[in-house]
């Protein structure tokens, strides 16, 4: 007798299929398009120019998602039901390298931290157990602080000598949006609930067109059908700090997608093998070097779609399949990316508010699997949130430093993640980790039933993170 197909092999009738994967790039969208409007508005692009990057990602973002779930031979894609898009991680390090060295360095340097990505995933697979929810949700703690920043420029404006800068039309425009999505995400049930951050988007374009806030010049000039241009910014360059800062990101997102793929592994009961790992994260590292090709962003699975097959208990692999499908055409149609970029930025940095906010929430939550009550532990979160966290409070600490130098050093991402990655190499995988716990004294801190401390070997053990927007 045939051993019946696992679910997430198994295909659905087409109506099914295609309803469920329109659900996913609804759910997904609004995060997605976030990064290249975020993006373009600090990097001072024109709406035209924004528009193409919006094109680009989701056209990018829809090929990972179908290596993702269909694979490729035995060399790409974990054959998963997987959602992917762009990552935030990446956001600040690319305004930096940006503003200091250009966009064709900021598209270069993606392209080799996507090389580093793809001849790293097999290793990295294997190395799996240096980045514990200690490290990584110190990672997306420092990544979500850092970014609310870059929602309140795009709120307030980034020009102080503008003449609408800090505008408090603009101001409640974003708090309006704001408090629609929250109202939405906390009130909404379902599929209601996961799409509260579109809503708020939309419901701040309705307000926004009365107020003359829409620019509609760059929508005209666009074509309806087209394949975004590669290196469309000139020439690749690859300063090494660029290079550098881009292959940290990288090693964060591989971080965070292994989390995913472990916590899609457990709701569908499918297992996932090293090799399985290994593949899902040369599907990341394509991401990269097909972005910096095609002027896109690095993407990472969508933990809101890891939800989502949670919670709808769809499992198939080829219903997120049809989602990257529709993510291609939607990539194939510039007007439509026009469209999306006249979206004006206090809007957008409303709905980026509650987004990125999120993202550090997740972190807080996956630190609560990390072992806190032990007090190495608990310093090494502290520490690595502090330096992270430093260029965030303190923007001019290093101004006198090397050029070069501060595309490293003003990343709180960077920071952070290098500063976790090594305290918890030094204190939970070598001797130096039990001298530090040799003089440690009991705790006295009283804890619920089953809430108590864990012996901190464990936090060596990778665990899903909770499903949340990425």
């Amino acid at each position: 007798m045939t051993e019946a197909a696992h679910l997430v092999d198994t295909r659905l009738p087409f109506g099914r299929q295609l309803t469920f994967g329109i659900q996913h790039v609804l759910i997904m969208y609004t995060g997605c398009i976030t990064v290249p409007l975020v993006f373009g508005a600090a990097a001072g692009l024109d709406r035209a120019t924004i528009g193409l990057l919006i094109s680009a990602d989701l056209l990018i973002a829809g090929v990972i998602t179908l290596v993702q779930s269909l694979g490729v031979a035995k060399l790409a894609g974990a054959r998963l039901p997987i959602i992917c898009g762009a990552t935030f991680i990446g956001l600040d390090p690319m305004i930096l390298i940006a503003k200091e060295y250009g966009l064709p360095a900021v598209y270069g340097s993606m392209m080799i931290g996507g090389v580093v990505g793809v001849a790293l995933a097999y290793p990295f697979a294997r190395l799996v157990r240096f980045f514990p929810p200690l490290v990584t949700g110190t990672v997306l703690t420092v990544v979500g602080v850092s970014l609310i920043g870059v929602a309140g420029g795009l709120i307030i404006g980034n020009n102080p000598a503008a003449p609408d800068f800090a505008a408090p039309s603009h101001i409640g425009l974003a708090a309006v949006v704001f408090v629609i999505a929250v109202g939405f995400m906390c009130l909404g049930r379902g599929m209601v609930a996961q799409l509260g951050v579109l809503i708020g988007l939309v419901v701040g374009i309705l307000i926004a067109a009365p107020m003359g806030l829409i620019d509609t010049g760059g929508i005209g000039g666009a074509a309806w059908v087209g394949l975004p241009k590669p290196f469309h910014f000139g020439a690749p360059e690859f300063p090494i700090t660029g290079v550098v800062a881009m292959s940290v990101v990288m090693a964060v997102v591989f971080a965070e997608s292994t989390a995913s793929m472990l916590a899609i592994s457990e709701i569908t009961g499918k297992p996932i093998s090293k090799g399985d790992l290994a593949r899902g994260l040369v599907g990341d590292g394509l991401s990269g070097v097909l972005g910096g090709v095609f002027t896109a962003f690095v993407d990472t699975i969508f933990n809101q779609n890891v939800g989502a097959v949670a919670a709808t208990r769809v499992f198939s692999r080829y219903v997120t399949a049809t989602s990257g499908a529709i993510l291609v055409l939607l990539g194939l149609l510039p007007r439509f990316g026009a469209i999306v970029a006249a979206v004006p930025q206090p809007v957008v940095g409303g709905v980026g508010l509650v987004l990125f906010a999120t993202i550090a929430i997740v972190g807080v939550d996956t630190l609560r699997k990390a072992d806190l009550a032990d007090r190495v532990n608990a310093t090494i979160v502290a520490t690595a949130l502090g330096v992270g966290l430093l260029p965030v409070m303190a923007k001019d600490m290093f101004v006198h430093f090397p050029s070069s130098a501060q595309i490293l050093l003003t990343s709180g991402i960077t920071l952070g993640a290098v500063t976790a990655f090594t305290l918890n190499l030094l204190f939970n995988h070598t001797k130096l980790g039990v001298l530090a716990r040799s003089g440690s004294a009991p705790t006295t801190v009283e804890h619920p039933a089953g809430t108590g401390p864990k012996a901190h070997r464990e936090n060596t053990t990778p665990i899903p993170s909770a499903p949340a927007p990425a």
